[in-house]
């Protein structure tokens, strides 16, 4: 599987605590060797305006987490309750957005 190094650089950034821009992107990328592509960077930091990188992130884990929960119960069958619809919603909203990140 081939990860965009774009977005680690929108990640890198935004974790640094920096302005996620075109020249930042591009800063990112160049100085991890590679060729950069201006209208790429400049698509990308227009796509991420606005958005909650904090409240993506968490939902992210949560997904993430939820499959490897269960293991942890050991192989006991546990009743399996039915997600509320909001929080189906909300997975799928989550889903999307980062959808929408990776192309």
């Amino acid at each position: 599987m081939k990860v965009d190094p774009y977005l680690h650089a929108v990640l890198l950034l935004h974790g640094a605590g920096k302005e996620v821009s075109k020249e930042g992107i591009v800063a990112v990328i160049k100085a991890s060797g590679a060729e950069a592509d201006d209208a790429k960077a400049q698509v990308l930091a227009e796509a991420v305006k606005g958005v909650d990188f904090e409240d993506l992130l968490k939902q992210s884990t949560m997904v993430a987490a939820a499959p490897a929960a269960a293991p942890a119960a050991g192989g006991a069958a546990a009743k399996k309750e039915e997600p509320k619809e909001d929080e189906g919603k909300k997975e799928e909203e989550a889903a999307a957005g980062l959808a929408n990140l990776f192309g």
